[in-house]
């Protein structure tokens, strides 16, 4: 049974690359949206948004910076939650 963490993880994953328009399987940790999937500033937003809306919380655009792979959104969200 995955454990919250990875449950959070997962759903990070699939709202990204539902808005990306991408396979799950194309996206890493680490792959960079911008350079590696041709991400513009509109998905980010797009992204953020729907983090907000999903996770209940409130994400400072100027985090967007830090938002640049799975792993960068993960724990922009995570500190914006508490987790």
């Amino acid at each position: 049974m995955p454990t919250l963490t990875e449950e959070r993880a997962t759903k990070i994953k699939e709202i990204v690359c539902e808005i990306l328009e991408l396979e799950e399987d194309e996206v890493s940790e680490t792959s960079l949206f911008r350079e590696d999937h041709d991400a513009d500033s509109l998905r980010a937003i797009e992204i953020l948004a729907s983090l907000e809306k999903e996770f209940k919380v409130v994400i400072d655009q100027s985090e967007l910076a830090r938002m640049v792979n799975l792993k960068g959104v993960y724990e922009v969200v995570a500190e914006s939650a508490g987790w």
